[in-house]
C-alpha cells in the first residue's frame, strides 16, 4: 500500500486529507491501494482565527468527525524531524519516538507566533497563538479581580498591531468587564485601559484605505493606541519600552508576526523572510519530487504577481488543490493548477462593528454592523468543515475550486 502523508490538520492540512480522500474516491481507488495519514498534536481542528474571542469552547472540531467518516486514518503526534531523502518524517507520540514513511508528502504544519530574544516574553506574555494559550489569556483576564490591586490590575498592553492585534484589542473591553462584574455587580469597579502599541508608523499599517476606519472603532470603543513604539522587556507589571517609559500592565499580549514552522529548514530550498517554502501552482514543493505544501509553510504567486498570505483565505483552497494534486501525482494523472484572482480581508471591530475591503490596495467595501455580518459568516460558517458527519458532504466540501469572495454572500 502506497501512503499520502499529511502533517498538521490545520485549515490546509485537514483539506489536504479530506480533498486526497475525495480524490481517490473520484478515481475509484480501494481502502488497499493508498493510504492517507494525518499527523497532528491534537486530536482536534482549531478555528484558529476565532482565538481572540471570550467563547472558545465552538472554535474546535474533533479529527474524528472529519476524518473517520471518509477513510483518512490520524495519528496524534509532534512531528519532530524530516528526512527527505529517506522519505520519512520522525514524531513523539505518547513519550516515545517513532519514523512514518511516505510516498507522497504534504507538509501542512503551519505558523506559529515569533518570538524575538525579548527579555521575559517568553514567561509573563500571553498571547492567542493557540487554542490552549487563548484560552489560559481568557482565564488570566477572568483571574483579575482576584489578584492582589496594583496600579495594572486591569491594564491590557497589547503589542502588536496587525490583524490579530486590533482584533484582540477590541474584544478585550468586554472580557474585562464581565470579569470585573463578577466582584462588582453593579458595573462600577476599578477602570480598565487597553493600550495597543506597534513599532510602526500606523496601527493597522497594513490595510491601506481602512486605516481610518479602524482608527475611528478604537477610538469609539476607547482602546488607547500606541504607534511607533517598540518593547525592550516584559515583566509581571508591564512592559518597559526601548526609550524607557514603562506601561503598567498586568496583561500584556504579544501578537507582533508570525512565522512558518521551523521544520521547513529541512527542505533543499530557499525559504522566504517568513520561513516559507516556494512552491509551484500545483502545491509541489519547488525542485521537490514527492513533498508539496500548503498553509502558512509555503507560499506562490496566488495570483501571478502577488505572494499568498498567511491566512485562512488561502490556507483553505491551498489545501483543497494540494491533496487533489498529491493523489493525481502519486497515481500519475494531470494535476490542477491553483489561481485566485480575488483578495479581500474582514477585520473584527468588536462590538463596534467589523472592516471589509476588497483588493490588496484594501479598499473599504463594508464596515460596521453589516461587515459584522459578513465577519460572522466567514467565522461561523464558512471556514468550518461540514459539521454533519455525512461521508459525501464532507467530500464535496473539498472540491478542488476557488469560492467566491465572502461578500457576495449578501
Amino acid at each position: 500500500m502506497q501512503r499520502i502523508l499529511v502533517l498538521g490538520a490545520g485549515f490546509a492540512g485537514l483539506w489536504s486529507a479530506v480533498a486526497a480522500a475525495r480524490r481517490l474516491d473520484e478515481l475509484g481507488a480501494g481502502p488497499g491501494e493508498v493510504e492517507v495519514l494525518v499527523v497532528n498534536r491534537t486530536p482536534w481542528h482549531s478555528i484558529r482565527v476565532r482565538n481572540y474571542e471570550a467563547a472558545l469552547d465552538e472554535t474546535l472540531v474533533p479529527l474524528a468527525d472529519v476524518l473517520d467518516r471518509i477513510g483518512v486514518k490520524n495519528v496524534i503526534a509532534e512531528v519532530t524531524d524530516i528526512n527527505v531523502p529517506e522519505r520519512k518524517i520522525a514524531c513523539t507520540m505518547d513519550g516515545a519516538s517513532q519514523l512514518l514513511a511516505y510516498d507522497r508528502l504534504v507538509f501542512a504544519l503551519g505558523s506559529r507566533l515569533a518570538r524575538p530574544a525579548i527579555p521575559r516574553l517568553e514567561t509573563h506574555a500571553f498571547n492567542v497563538d493557540t487554542f490552549e494559550a487563548a484560552r489560559r489569556l481568557n482565564e488570566h483576564i477572568g483571574s483579575l479581580p482576584s489578584r492582589p490591586a496594583s496600579t495594572g490590575q486591569f491594564n491590557v498592553l497589547v503589542v502588536g498591531a496587525g490583524l490579530t492585534g486590533v482584533e484582540v484589542a477590541t474584544e478585550m473591553f468586554g472580557k474585562l468587564r464581565t470579569a470585573i462584574a463578577k466582584t462588582s455587580p453593579s458595573g462600577l469597579g476599578a477602570p480598565a485601559r487597553v493600550i495597543l502599541a506597534d513599532h510602526q508608523a500606523w496601527i493597522g499599517s497594513d490595510m491601506g484605505d481602512a486605516r481610518p476606519v479602524i482608527a475611528e472603532a478604537l477610538e469609539s470603543l476607547g482602546v488607547e493606541t500606541r504607534p511607533g513604539v517598540s518593547v525592550a522587556s516584559i515583566d509581571v507589571d508591564g512592559a518597559t519600552l526601548v526609550m524607557g517609559e514603562k506601561i503598567p500592565a498586568a496583561t500584556v499580549v504579544w501578537c507582533a508576526g508570525m512565522q512558518a514552522d521551523p521544520l521547513t529548514a529541512r527542505f533543499p530550498v530557499a525559504r522566504d523572510r517568513l520561513g516559507r517554502v516556494p512552491v509551484d501552482a500545483h502545491l509541489k514543493i519547488e525542485g521537490m519530487p514527492a513533498e508539496f505544501a500548503a498553509g502558512d509553510t509555503a507560499w506562490l504567486p496566488i495570483d501571478g504577481a502577488h505572494a499568498s498570505v498567511m491566512s485562512c483565505q488561502h490556507a483553505r483552497p491551498m489545501g483543497r488543490f494540494a491533496g487533489y494534486n498529491v493523489v493525481s501525482d502519486l497515481l500519475g494523472q494531470p494535476m490542477l493548477p491553483l489561481h485566485i484572482d480575488w483578495y479581500v480581508t474582514c477585520l473584527d471591530l468588536g462590538p463596534w462593528g467589523a472592516v471589509y475591503t476588497q483588493g490588496w490596495d484594501r479598499q473599504v467595501a463594508a464596515k460596521g454592523a453589516a461587515a459584522k455580518r459578513t465577519k460572522e459568516i466567514i467565522n461561523r460558517q464558512r471556514i468550518y468543515p461540514p459539521r454533519s458527519r455525512n461521508r459525501r458532504e464532507i467530500l464535496d466540501a473539498a472540491a478542488p475550486v476557488v469560492q467566491a469572495p465572502p461578500y457576495q454572500l449578501h
